[in-house]
């Protein structure tokens, strides 16, 4: 989606820059161009880090789906170029690049799941439960793992798992070490096998009634 005939719609932020903030309204969405951009959002008192995007990525699309407030806050890391649509030319752009449509309604679907998954972590107030969940995310979301036996083995990092989960690396580490010692997980350099992944259901599905 780089070619001439998006130019119109481009625009560059400066490194630093916020491109929205959480809580105004919206009526633009976003595709990445160069940079990286990242989300934030205040949970109590707290500044939580939801993602960092990079080229190709989407965000802000909640406020033309949902005609709501923006729900977190972007920030260009470095110099930003995206490409910018709103509501109008959204439209514009279904009626004459129905492929291209197609494949952004799917995104669209995609990044709903994803961002209501993301916040259901986030709201749980036990941190070794939300541990858990983000390994229930992972697991929800990747089908390619073996489902036939109650162990998961995830391509992540100590660092991902921590920022999935919007904590610091060393509470996480914590957390994963004391998971080690429950002999729930086993952490490698570069995966991390949970050995249970029923038993992370039950636990977080308790702790989220609370």
């Amino acid at each position: 989606m780089n070619s001439s005939s998006f130019s119109r719609f481009a625009r560059t932020f400066r490194a630093g820059e916020i491109i929205f903030a959480e809580y105004e309204p919206g009526d633009t969405f976003y595709m990445i161009q160069s940079g990286r951009v990242r989300l934030v959002k205040i949970i109590g008192d707290f500044e939580k880090t939801l993602d960092i995007l990079e080229t190709a990525d989407m965000f802000g699309e909640m406020a033309i789906l949902e005609n709501s407030p923006r729900s977190a806050t972007a920030i260009a890391i470095d110099e930003v170029k995206v490409l910018e649509f709103n509501r109008q030319n959204f439209e514009i752009l279904m009626m004459g690049k129905p492929q291209i449509a197609l494949m952004l309604l799917e995104t669209f679907a995609k990044r709903i799941f994803d961002s209501k998954r993301r916040f259901m972590i986030l709201t749980l107030e036990d941190p070794q439960a939300r541990i858990a969940d983000v390994f229930l995310m992972l697991d929800e979301s990747n089908q390619s793992l073996n489902h036939q036996t109650e162990r998961r083995e995830f391509t992540a990092t100590v660092d991902d798992i921590a920022h999935w989960a919007g904590m610091g690396s060393n509470e996480t580490r914590e957390i994963l070490n004391r998971f080690i010692q429950q002999r729930r997980v086993e952490v490698y350099p570069d995966r991390i096998a949970v050995k249970n992944i029923a038993d992370f259901f039950r636990f977080v599905n308790s702790r989220r009634k609370q």
